[in-house]
């Protein structure tokens, strides 16, 4: 069954009800040929079609948003209708102090949860249609993610780690270490890779988990608070990579509470009170980050 042109099914099933989607039919999309900017080619089943000649394509489309809790008999509201939209290769950073509703939003965008009213179209998919089995599959492919604790399994290489993600999609043993090696490659640890995670550096397991986010070619990389435990010479370093991801084309969404940190993006998205309050572009979508230091 293609993304994008399913059929009509019943909302999601209650609670704990066994997932009906088997998980490795997303290996088939990680394991096809991509074009220089990390995509599938264009019409290639289970990615939406190129937009064509003029149209600009979103990776993220989120309008009017609101997320609201249910605290007892105490109804609390963490996002207001937030309307964003992020172009593809773009790299943007969103801010805010705590209680100004970007954990939320970044559970959203990264399909962890849904909006209690609002759309979201993530890289063209309206994720409200999915079932949750169908979600951790969406995840999987189209979002890669960093932490700011990492979360890499501590007795696991840092290849093995970067590996898990293709594990779960099915791919076989051969194409995904070739392609986790590529990937530690990219952000500077192919010397490592047989290392474990107490045998690198803060910085060095950070980037182990950037080249995690990227193993399967996402069309997003969404990292919160991904310096909040490095270092100034690791944070440095990891800034840098981001940068060197974004200058090849990738989508990166950063949040952060750290000025410094955002002045690296392209975009600055300031939250407060579950709303937008300022969104500032720093610079082109194409194109280098304004500060991105790419030695």
């Amino acid at each position: 069954m293609r993304i994008g042109a399913r059929r009509a099914r019943p909302r999601p099933s209650p609670e704990g009800a066994p997932a009906t989607r088997p998980l490795v039919r997303r290996a088939v999309e990680v394991g096809r040929p991509h074009g220089p900017d990390g995509r599938s080619h264009a019409g290639a089943p289970g990615r939406p079609r190129s937009a064509g000649p003029g149209r600009r394509r979103f990776v993220i489309d989120v309008r009017e948003v609101t997320k609201t809790y249910q605290l007892g008999q105490i109804r609390v509201p963490a996002l207001r209708g937030i309307t964003l939209r992020i172009e593809r290769g773009d790299y943007v950073a969103i801010m805010g102090s705590s209680g100004s509703g970007k954990s939320t939003l970044m559970n959203i965008l990264g399909c962890l949860d849904l909006p209690t009213t609002g759309a979201y179209r993530l890289d063209g998919i309206d994720v409200r249609q999915f079932e949750p089995d169908e979600l951790a599959d969406v995840r999987n492919r189209k979002i890669g993610f960093v932490f700011q604790t990492y979360n890499l399994v501590p007795r696991a290489t840092a290849l093995s780690n970067v590996e898990l993600p293709l594990a779960y999609a099915g791919l076989g043993r051969a194409d995904r270490r070739a392609r986790a090696l590529r990937a530690l490659q990219a952000v500077g640890l192919g010397d490592r890779a047989r290392h474990q995670p107490s045998e690198l550096s803060g910085g060095q397991q950070q980037r182990a988990a950037v080249a995690r986010a990227i193993v399967t070619n996402p069309a997003l990389v969404l990292a919160d608070e991904p310096t909040g435990n490095l270092d100034n010479a690791s944070t440095a370093e990891i800034l840098r990579v981001f940068g060197r991801l974004n200058a090849s084309g990738r989508t990166v969404v950063l949040i952060t509470h750290e000025a410094d940190v955002a002045g690296r993006a392209k975009r600055i998205v300031t939250l407060s009170d579950g709303l937008v309050t300022t969104d500032e572009r720093v610079a082109p979508v194409t194109g280098p980050p304004s500060r991105e230091g790419l030695r």
